[in-house]
């Protein structure tokens, strides 16, 4: 059974940092991709971070390039995202999934598995 588990969130101040896992388990995760998607009450899910199964394929929503860091240990079937800079507007549920197609790709019909969710709060 495919599972995705977040870590991680919290509430941080404008400027701070949090670091996101995303632990799976069930599945040969190195031939996945992994996407981070993030919502906001009210508003759609939208794209964060993408890294292809092997680590490289790395694309980010322009919003986050060079404050947030996508990786992967694919021998600890976890991925991760380092948030450095937060805003305000970082605010919202996080989350992460794994899709075989979805290397590079920023929509989230292409990703088929998904965790819950963890709150990431930034305010101060």
């Amino acid at each position: 059974q495919v599972q995705l588990v977040e870590s991680g969130g919290g509430l941080a101040r404008p400027g701070g940092s949090l670091r996101l896992s995303c632990t799976t388990s069930g599945y040969t995760f190195s031939t996945y991709a992994v996407g981070w998607f993030r919502q906001v009450p009210g508003k759609e899910r939208e794209f964060v971070a993408t890294i292809g199964g092997r680590g490289g394929n790395l694309y980010y929503t322009q919003a986050v390039k060079g404050r947030f860091i996508i990786s992967r240990d694919n021998a600890k079937g976890t991925s991760y995202l380092q948030m450095n800079n937060l805003k305000s507007e970082d605010t919202g549920v996080y989350y992460c999934a794994t899709g075989l197609f979805g290397s590079g790709n920023i929509l989230d019909t292409a990703y088929d598995a998904w965790g819950q969710g963890t709150q990431v709060t930034v305010q101060g």
